[in-house]
């Protein structure tokens, strides 16, 4: 597999190369974790050391910085608690579980003896966050070392992660340890844990993990001692051992997670020239559920390859599709799903957390701060997947996605896309938002510049943003780049504004011989305009009216006769028909493209007075 690390190393040459070409100022942060973990599977206590090497390459002198501590979350009065109990649709899942846990199932994780460069340190915990003052400042270009031991307690599994899942699952262990948090060209991240989303320092992780040598363990990296935990589990009907150390090494990712449980069953499967897919599911599931997971491997093949071909190369050696967790979530090399659904349930979250590793494990957005960009773009391309590989109904779904976003623009409950993710008013509001919204922001950016360059600019985000941390206008930017269409107003009305798409065909006249076709902008969303006539023969011709803000067009079909643009601030749009043909009827946006709120108003048909 040698060849994966080597386009692992390709694309950081690439990349850095291209930044300089075009005089981008960025940097990013790194750290290397180093972590000894003992798991005792009778308490699901767990204690560790971790050495982190913190290399600065901001241009700031750092006096602070700060630790996730995700599982202190899962504790009565934790701010994800309240927030469980008292936002206005709570969450199902939570609701007032983490209130009700007995001392024994609540989580904790504590920091003792940390030290920096050898010199004891003061910090202060603050609910999911230790807040830490250094010893002495990290400046631009330096790299400091971090010591500490810690101590955690698995937690009922609430959300995401835990012991004990309702299917039977042992540990689902996401966000177990001490986690650096990001400092970026916007300062800390220092997000307390709410329930939503994660960000990372991207760095290398060598993690030995002692358990219970019954367990079989899955998750991120690439195990170094295979040959030793094979020994050590087939000496254990000899009683000769009761634990194994399992040794993981994972590069350039910004996270670590594993699962462990005594009943995993293992199947891989090599994709040529690629990585090798490990699929692990409870040996306890019924024979129907088995048959699922063991006919989903080769459809996660297919899945990958759509991926690799329409975004970019997966970089790494392995990937695991594992049972686990509360419902489906994605991690560095890896997804925790619940294994006990149907078939076509099985393949659309596994299609849905894969193609995560590109939004957003690649491509490594602030998911706290534009998770529409993590979810959104993951759900418009797991989506064009599943068509692609099982007959997914790509109109059928989107009507969907139109119709739920429509009932949130006009329900007065809707906030932008540039909300923090734990500032919605309503769980609702955020899934709405976030990955349907966010999922038509793909599919409008597609009828915009067209189908060809909109492929271009999934692959040159791709070349010019993995491993690293691409913010809305790095994307945006690379759709302009692609297209030679100007973006800005898309980008600023449909991710920072309430703002709505509402076109439609205000009137048909005829006039000296010709037909006067007069449209209407409602909305104040500016939109380019496609537009279909049908004549009274039954011959129908397509119109295109770029916008005038776009300052270009995008390639449209040889029979699509283009037309003058449309400048956003004049509310309607005349154009005439000279043909002798008579006007049937008139219809805008006839392939519904466009999250128009107001389907009544797009097609008229022409009735003459006589």
């Amino acid at each position: 597999m040698k060849n994966i690390h080597l386009i692992v190393v390709l694309m950081l040459g690439c990349t850095t190369l291209s930044f300089g070409q075009n005089n981008f100022n960025y940097w990013q942060q790194h750290v290397d974790y180093t972590m000894e973990v003992n798991m005792d599977v009778e308490t699901f206590n767990y204690k560790g050391v971790q050495k982190l090497v913190y290399t600065n390459n901001s241009p700031d002198t750092l006096n602070m910085v700060f630790f996730h501590l995700y599982f202190n979350a899962f504790q009565p009065g934790s701010e994800m608690d309240i927030r469980s109990r008292t936002i206005a649709d709570s969450d199902s899942r939570v609701m007032n579980k983490i209130q009700n846990l007995a001392k024994e199932d609540q989580g904790f994780l504590r920091v003792n003896n940390l030290t920096q460069n050898g010199l004891v340190l003061v910090s202060k915990l603050s609910g999911t966050i230790l807040e830490v003052d250094l010893e002495s400042p990290i400046l631009p270009g330096g790299q400091t070392s971090f010591e500490l031991d810690f101590e955690g307690q698995v937690p009922l599994i609430v959300r995401r992660a835990g012991k004990n899942s309702k299917e039977g699952v042992a540990l689902s262990m996401a966000q177990w340890y001490p986690k650096l948090a990001e400092y970026d060209f916007e300062g800390w991240h220092a997000d307390p844990y709410i329930g939503r989303e994660f960000y990372g320092v991207w760095g290398n992780f060598d993690l030995k993990l002692t358990i219970d040598n019954r367990y079989i363990v899955a998750g991120t990296g690439y195990l170094q001692n295979t040959a030793d935990i094979e020994i050590q589990t087939r000496a254990l009907s000899e009683k000769a051992k009761k634990t194994n150390t399992w040794h993981f090494i994972a590069p350039n990712v910004h996270d670590f997670t594993w699962a462990a449980d005594r009943g995993y069953i293992h199947d891989k499967l090599q994709i040529e020239n690629g990585p090798v897919l490990n699929f692990y599911y409870k040996n306890s599931l019924s024979e129907e559920y088995k048959e699922h997971w063991r006919a989903l491997q080769p459809i996660t093949a297919k899945l990958m390859s759509f991926f690799n071909k329409h975004i970019g190369p997966y970089p790494y050696e392995q990937y695991s599709v594992i049972q686990g967790g509360d419902g489906g979530m994605e991690y560095a090399m890896c997804t925790l799903i619940t294994g006990e659904r149907s078939f076509e349930s099985l393949v659309g979250v596994t299609a849905h957390e894969l193609a995560h590793t590109w939004f957003h494990f690649l491509m490594a957005t602030n998911e706290s701060r534009h998770p529409w960009m993590d979810e959104g773009f993951t759900e418009y391309i797991c989506t064009m997947a599943e068509v692609d590989v099982v007959g997914l109904d790509e109109n059928s779904y989107f009507d969907n996605a139109h119709r739920r976003y429509t009932e949130y623009a006009l329900s007065g409950k809707e906030q932008p896309q540039s909300t923090h993710a734990d500032r919605y008013q309503y769980n609702n509001a955020y899934s709405v938002s976030s990955y349907v919204k966010g999922a038509i922001f793909l599919r409008q950016l597609n009828y915009i510049i067209g189908e060809k360059n909109f492929r271009t600019t999934l692959k040159r985000y791709y070349e010019l943003w993995a491993f690293k941390h691409p913010t809305p206008n790095d994307f945006i930017r690379c759709a302009e780049k692609a297209s030679g269409i100007e973006l800005d107003w898309y980008l600023i009305d449909w991710t920072k504004t309430n703002n709505t798409i509402d076109y439609g065909v205000k009137s048909i006249s005829e006039e000296n011989g010709g037909t006067i076709i007069e449209l209407e902008r409602v909305g104040l969303m500016p939109m380019p305009a496609e537009i279909e006539i049908t004549f009274n023969n039954g011959e129908k011709v397509r119109y295109y009216i770029p916008l005038q803000m776009m300052r270009g067009e995008k390639p449209v079909e040889k029979d699509v006769l283009v037309l003058d643009d449309w400048a956003w601030a004049f509310p309607t749009y005349s154009f005439i028909l000279d043909e002798k043909k008579k006007v049937k009827q008139v219809i805008i946006d006839p392939d519904q493209r466009t999250a128009d709120i107001n389907r009544d108003n797009n097609s008229i048909v022409f009735k003459k007075i006589e």
